[in-house]
């Protein structure tokens, strides 16, 4: 296992392990996440971070939105997002400020590593 995997799963552990529960049992739909990895272009991150924060406010279904730096690659960034359900997540792609967000980034973007869905089951605030 790669290191980017390791860290990705170790997200999804400690998410897991967490304090409280997110969610009603018997929701009609599960509680939603994903854990990615961004690559911006060379000394292009901090303005990514800049736009994926502007851009993901106030998002409708979102409990949890952390953009994280990777410490061993001065482009890269790891999101890890929990939502309500996966729908509200989906919904959010029609936001008008994560359509500007996702326009004023592309530029920036290089690639993207890995992806993993989740269901987050606890949160420790």
């Amino acid at each position: 296992m790669e290191r980017r995997e390791f860290v990705g799963l170790s997200i999804v552990t400690v998410l897991g392990g967490c304090a409280h529960s997110i969610g009603g049992e018997g929701s009609v739909e599960e509680t939603y996440g994903l854990i990615g990895q961004i690559r911006a272009n060379p000394g292009k991150r901090a303005e990514l971070i800049g736009h994926l924060l502007a851009g993901t406010r106030n998002m409708p279904g979102n409990i949890a939105y952390l953009i994280a730096e990777d410490l061993s690659d001065p482009d890269s960034l790891w999101i890890t997002e929990v939502w309500q359900t996966k729908t509200d997540h989906e919904n959010s792609l029609s936001l008008p400020s994560v359509q500007d967000a996702i326009a004023n980034g592309r530029p920036l973007i290089a690639g993207f590593g890995t992806r993993v869905e989740t269901r987050p089951v606890g949160l420790r605030a």
